[in-house]
Formats: structure tokens, C-alpha cells, sequence
């Protein structure tokens, strides 16, 4: 539930608090009070957009906060939301939402003080808020939306899901056949370039890091009498000659020979210099070693000029490197053997569509059993609904038919029927005229939904609009029921709606220091009495108004 809701330099608002309960919840005030900024503060906790125009004036930023108390089905819910965002699950089922809308623009969002995207404040919306505003009934009235509803009563998301999936490969399998049912511009053309490209690059086979050890090799074989030469030089200076390095170390080994028996600071020193000597002699092997690998190949140095000539080639053509030369060769190779298989793989797709088709057929039929199923149970839940919201023999119908063509969420189209009075004909519920009725044939559905959805708390914005007499008293009722097993925040400017609720707030307006300001209390007692008398006319005096309130109070405490 929502346990807590704070508004700070919203619009008139210069800081409110309300602490909502569990069952229905009722939000009275004056026309232009500020009724609806609750909404709006709501709508930015939901991920909705921010205007900074919605700063109260003077004030840096506004600040929405929510506290919600989280469990079964919508603590696991939301738990999983945060943990596919990399953040911690709820701690004791507290959840903390915050918004911040800047008066310079922009602005950020939190949960649980961690910072979140306004993508994340949507999915958890979706989850914990089922929000419904004056004119959100339109939606009801669209075939996709009475689908969705549908579906949901239907508990079809398996079926529904089962379907999508093959229906995913139907539209890639028609992609892919438009694709190749194309007509390819000069297709021989492209297949005489591609088959050139092709031959050209392989025929000279080259290797990812080929190129570096040629040019490496070429350097030692164009170069080999200068290195044999210097090689020599220097393994000759270092222990060959008479003259060599080794051969002039000798008598300095000595001497620290002999100095290590007469003086005792030179003890390891020879020792020392027979490692250097060592390193030396093994420096000289190595020179030796690595060039009696040289040659000076004539042969051999006129096929690495070759070679690299080979791959400059290829570079200047296909380039500039020699990594961008062998994914031409693979890209060509590839585009290649498509334009050559462009039959054969039209022909498999076709068959392949064959086998797809039965299966979609297959998944959209059970998809319709299902729906057929619930369609007939809403339509009794409904018309159950309606009877005491002014219906007393209306007829809800849901229709489902064939569409024309294979749809993303089925092979149905559906659309609702009502009628509200006996004799009158089924009408597309789009036709009807009557807002009033529109409105309450919503709360019937949205109450009948509410007990098989998990969605915790319901939020009516003056769905009550254009009704009276009886009928606000039967839509107050219908509320309350709705509170038994969800809660429920309904605005609301009529007085036997107000009077159902098990907690009541009033939205006023004054004007201090010269600044106009809004403010949210909760009102009981003589003061809930005296809001109901305000709703109903205001009292003349006479206390008729005010005995009226009452009475209104105590019918809805009894149920009536």
C-alpha cells in the first residue's frame, strides 16, 4: 500500500503530507483547490514527464516523495525490477520513491536513495499503481485496449506469449522472403565482380601477420654480409681474437685472486668478474648462433620483394590494411555465396513458412479457447458490476471475431457491446454517447479486473464524473467494495461518493502573505461532517444540510 505521500513546491503546494490508510481513500475540495496536483504528483512518481513549469514560483526544485509498504506478489515484483537494475532489494518491504523536477530543467529520480532512471519509475508504476483519470475511459474504448483487458482477466499471458513467439518467426521468415524475392539489379554484374574480388585476393593467400615477418625476414637477407661481417667483429672482440675482451680479463682475475688472500675487503670480487666473464663468452656464443642462420640467399630475397609487393597491392586496392584486405575477401565471400543460394534459399524459407503458419494457427487457437473461455465469465462478472451503478438490466457482451489477418496478439479481434436499458440494442461501446455511462461501465470493469490483477492500490480521478442521485451513492459503494481487497484513492466532488470512504482528505486553498497556497488534511468527525454539508450545498442555517451529511455518513458506515 501506499503508506505515505509528501509534496514539496508543486504548483500551490508549498509542502503537504498525507498518510493514506488501507480500504478507500477520498480527496474532496473546492473546484481549483488543487485536487488534481495530487494526481500530478503521482504521475511524476510513475516516471511521467517533468515540466519545470510545475516548480512552484520562487522555489529551485520540487521533490515528490512515496513510501510504500511492499508484499507478496508486488514486493516480488518490485524486488526483481531492482535487482535487474543492479540495485539492492527492499529491506523490511519498504519502498521509497523520490522525484526532483528543477526550475532550470531537468532534474533526477531515486529508490530507496539510490538514483534511477525515469524507465525504472515506469515498471515499477506499472507494478504497485493502476491510476485512472476523467478521461482515461477513452482507452476502453480502443480494440487493442479491450483485448489487453481481456487477456487479463484471461490469465492468457502463457498462451499469449507462446503465440508472439511464433508469430516473431512468421514475420522474420516474410522479411527474409521479400528480401529474396527482390529483384538484384544486375545480379550477373555482381556475381562476375564478387567471383574477381574473390580470386584476386585469394591468389595471393595472404595471412594475418605474414606481412611483419617477411618484412623482418627481407631486412636480414638483403642486409646479410654487413651482418655476418659486423658479427663477426664483434664475437672476434669478445673472446676469439688474442686481443679479445676474455683474454684481457685473465690477468685482472688473478690479481683479485691473490688480492682475496691478503685483504679481506676483496673477497667475491673475482668471483664477480668470472659472471661477467661467463656472460661475455655466452653473449659471444648467441652472436654466433644466430648467424649461422644468415644467408645471403639472392633467390630468397628477390621472393620476400615479391611477396611484400604482393601485399602492397592488395592494400592499395581493398585497404589500407592488411586486416581491412581479408574482411573485403570474407564480406565478398559471404555476399557471394547469398547471390549464388538465392533460390535455393527462398524455396526453404517458403517451405519453412508452410510448417510456421500451422504452428501460428495452432498457438492462436489455443490463445482463443482461452479467451472464449473468459469471455463469457467477464461478461457475467460485468453486467454483476453494473446492476448497482444505475444497470439494473443492462447487457455486457464481448465479442470476439476473426481478424483478417494474423495480428501480434492473435488471430481475434474483439470489441465490447452494451446495452443499458431492455429494448434498447447492443451498441459497440464506442458509440455510447454518455460519458456518465462510459465512466461507471469502467469501474465496473476496473472492479471485476481488481480481483484478478495484483496491482495494490487503484487511483480514480473523478471517475464519478456526470453521474448523480442514486447512482453517486451506488458508486460510492462500489469503491468501498473495491477497498475490501485493494486501496483505493478516489477524488471525487460528490458527497454520497466522499461519505464511502474510510479515510478523508480535503484540498484547500488560502491565501497568506500574499502567496496562495494549497493544503491536504485529513478530516473526521465534526469536520468531515461540515466538508459532506459544503459537497452537498452548503448549510443555510437551518441544519437540514448538515443532518443530510450525517445521515450520508452513517448509510455508508452501514453498508447502504
Amino acid at each position: 500500500m501506499l503508506n505515505r505521500l509528501r509534496v514539496r513546491n508543486l504548483a500551490l503546494v508549498e509542502d503537504a503530507k498525507i498518510a493514506f490508510s488501507r480500504g478507500l481513500n477520498v480527496v474532496t475540495g473546492e473546484t481549483g483547490a488543487g485536487k488534481s496536483i495530487l494526481i500530478g504528483a503521482l504521475g511524476l512518481l510513475l516516471g511521467g514527464r517533468g515540466d519545470a513549469s510545475s516548480v512552484r514560483a520562487g522555489a529551485a526544485q520540487c521533490t515528490v516523495e512515496a513510501v510504500f509498504s511492499l508484499e507478496g506478489a508486488a514486493a516480488r515484483a518490485v524486488d526483481a525490477a531492482l535487482e535487474a537494475a543492479g540495485l539492492e532489494p527492499c529491506e523490511g518491504g519498504e519502498l521509497i520513491v523520490r522525484r526532483t523536477v528543477k526550475a532550470s530543467g531537468g532534474g533526477g529520480a531515486a529508490v530507496n536513495d539510490a538514483p534511477v532512471t525515469l524507465g525504472l519509475l515506469k515498471q515499477l508504476g506499472r507494478v504497485l499503481v493502476d491510476l485512472h483519470g476523467p478521461h482515461d475511459h477513452q482507452s476502453l474504448l480502443s480494440p487493442a485496449a479491450q483485448l489487453a483487458l481481456l487477456d487479463a482477466y484471461a490469465h492468457s499471458g502463457p498462451e499469449l506469449a507462446a503465440y508472439r513467439e511464433v508469430f516473431g518467426k512468421r514475420r522474420a521468415l516474410l522479411e527474409s522472403l521479400e528480401e529474396l524475392s527482390a529483384e538484384v539489379p544486375d545480379l550477373e554484374g555482381q556475381i562476375d565482380l564478387l567471383e574477381y574480388r574473390v580470386k584476386d585476393i585469394e591468389s595471393v593467400s595472404p595471412e594475418a601477420g605474414e606481412e611483419e615477418s617477411v618484412r623482418r625476414e627481407q631486412a636480414a637477407v638483403g642486409n646479410a654480409a654487413r651482418i655476418l661481417e659486423l658479427s663477426q667483429q664483434a664475437a672476434w672482440g669478445i673472446s676469439e681474437d688474442e686481443a679479445s675482451a676474455l683474454q684481457a680479463l685473465g690477468p685482472v682475475r688473478r690479481a683479485l685472486e691473490e688480492l682475496e688472500k691478503v685483504w679481506p675487503e676483496a673477497e667475491g670480487w673475482a668471483g664477480e668478474l668470472k659472471g661477467h666473464a661467463d656472460a661475455l663468452a655466452a653473449l659471444s656464443a648467441e652472436i654466433q648462433r644466430a648467424a649461422s642462420h644468415v644467408e645471403a640467399d639472392g633467390g630468397r630475397l628477390e621472393w620476400l620483394d615479391g611477396r611484400l609487393a604482393a601485399y602492397e597491392r592488395l592494400k592499395r586496392k581493398y585497404g589500407p590494411e592488411l586486416e581491412d584486405v581479408l574482411g573485403v575477401l570474407e564480406e565478398s565471400k559471404r555476399r557471394l555465396a547469398a547471390l549464388r543460394s538465392r533460390g535455393e534459399r527462398r524455396e526453404a524459407a517458403e517451405r519453412e513458412l508452410q510448417g510456421v503458419e500451422k504452428e501460428l494457427r495452432r498457438a492462436g487457437g489455443a490463445l482463443r479457447a482461452k479467451r472464449r473461455a473468459a469471455a463469457a465469465r467477464l461478461e457475467k462478472a460485468v453486467e454483476g458490476e453494473l446492476r448497482p451503478l444505475g444497470f439494473a438490466q443492462c447487457r455486457f457482451s464481448v465479442r470476439l471475431a476473426e481478424a483478417e489477418e494474423p495480428q501480434t496478439d492473435g488471430l481475434d479481434r474483439v470489441e465490447f457491446g452494451f446495452s443499458a436499458n431492455p429494448g434498447e440494442p447492443e451498441r459497440a461501446l464506442r458509440a455510447i454517447a454518455s460519458s456518465g455511462e462510459i465512466s461507471r461501465v469502467m469501474l465496473g470493469i476496473k472492479v471485476v479486473l481488481a480481483s484478478v490483477d495484483e496491482i495494490p492500490l487503484l487511483v480514480f480521478d473523478e471517475i464519478d464524473a456526470n453521474v448523480g442521485g442514486e447512482t453517486a451513492h451506488a458508486v460510492g459503494r462500489k469503491l468501498a467494495e473495491a477497498g475490501k481487497t485493494r486501496q483505493v484513492v478516489a477524488i471525487t466532488h460528490l458527497a454520497p461518493v466522499a461519505a464511502c470512504g474510510g479515510t478523508h482528505f480535503v484540498v484547500r486553498k488560502a491565501v497568506e502573505d500574499g502567496r496562495t497556497r494549497t493544503f491536504v488534511a485529513e478530516v473526521s468527525g465534526a469536520e468531515r461532517e461540515a466538508e459532506i454539508s459544503r459537497m452537498l450545498g452548503g448549510d443555510d442555517g437551518s441544519g437540514v444540510v448538515l443532518r443530510h451529511a450525517q445521515e450520508l455518513l452513517k448509510g455508508a458506515r452501514r453498508g447502504k
